[in-house]
């Protein structure tokens, strides 16, 4: 009985070894098109990918586009024309460990490092003295509400925000509900690089699937596109480091709750209701409680998580409302 078990053993330690290097998947020819559209600029010795289209002409107007996780600026791809036929600059850029940037480790993964490279690539494109509209998601919130943070202490070589448009972003702690596979890694236990080690495309795409309405779910094609980025310069291995700022988020909470309640620009919410990560009603009251001045865009009951994805159109037709307000 001890020799099957040992064959058994031998058998499976190769097998493993395997497994726990499998490649990257291949890019879709979609996502390959996105990467070739785009650009690489360099913040402190790290790769960072960008798009930036030219859109209306003669036009002031910019767009910076601050994506979520554990994604890519390739979220926007859905609403990306539609936002060309309105601003003459529409930028987005997938953040340090997302996507088709570097993805150092060890590396303290923060907040505060992702808005100083959005502001670096600003100035990168010689955009730093320009009015930025900024449309955040997610993760892209918190990033926004820091970047909004400095607006207001009128900080020197920081950007200029002109409006602020947010869409289901856990801005704030109390009402985030974070799957359990988030909980567990941002602790940074043991646990957490074997798990980011033996994740894969099943687990991944069983864990974000439910964040979608159940009528707008993406297609197997899209999560592999997903799964693409993330997998990307080993991207599941950071996934751990990244999510640190769930507890930066409860850390700062004052600092970047206290931008968006003390600033006098035009802010925006553009809202998918059945978000189980930020549920309704809960979510909502806390949100107008809070920021009474905002308005806000609820859109279909079975949009979710991830709205401008799941209802382009619809989330394209409550962001022009917002612009063409002020």
């Amino acid at each position: 009985m001890r020799e099957w078990w040992v064959q058994v053993g031998l058998l499976a330690v190769p097998l493993l070894a395997a497994y726990l290097h499998i490649p990257p998947p291949q890019l879709s020819p979609a996502l390959h098109a996105w990467k070739a559209s785009g650009k690489f600029f360099t913040y402190k010795g790290m790769r960072i990918f960008y798009q930036d289209s030219a859109g209306v002409v003669g036009s002031p107007e910019i767009v910076v586009l601050l994506h979520g996780f554990p994604t890519s600026s390739y979220d926007w791809y859905k609403i990306w024309e539609g936002l060309t036929l309105r601003f003459h600059r529409v930028i987005a850029l997938d953040f340090l460990g997302f996507g088709f940037s570097d993805k150092p480790r060890p590396h303290h993964y923060s907040i505060f490092e992702q808005a100083s490279i959005v502001e670096a690539l600003l100035r990168h494109l010689g955009l730093q003295n320009r009015r930025i509209n900024l449309l955040s998601h997610d993760y892209g919130d918190i990033v926004a509400q820091e970047l909004l943070y400095r607006y207001k202490q009128n900080r020197s070589g920081r950007l200029t925000i002109k409006s602020l448009c947010l869409s289901n972003g856990g801005i704030f702690p109390e009402t985030h509900h974070p799957l359990l596979l988030q909980k567990i890694l941002k602790d940074g236990g043991v646990l957490s690089p074997i798990l980011t080690r033996l994740m894969n495309f099943f687990v991944f795409s069983r864990g974000l699937t439910p964040v979608f309405g159940p009528y707008t779910r993406p297609s197997e094609s899209e999560l592999w596109d997903m799964w693409a980025g993330i997998r990307n310069n080993d991207g599941n291995l950071v996934i751990d480091s990244l999510l640190q700022y769930i507890n930066q988020r409860q850390k700062f909470q004052r600092r970047w709750v206290g931008a968006l309640t003390s600033v006098t620009i035009p802010i925006h919410f553009i809202y998918g209701p059945l978000d189980p990560v930020n549920p309704y009603p809960e979510f909502l009251e806390l949100y107008r409680k809070t920021l009474p001045r905002s308005t806000v865009s609820i859109l279909d009951d079975h949009i979710s998580h991830y709205p401008q994805l799941e209802d382009p159109m619809g989330f394209l037709n409550a962001y022009m409302g917002f612009i063409n307000s002020f």
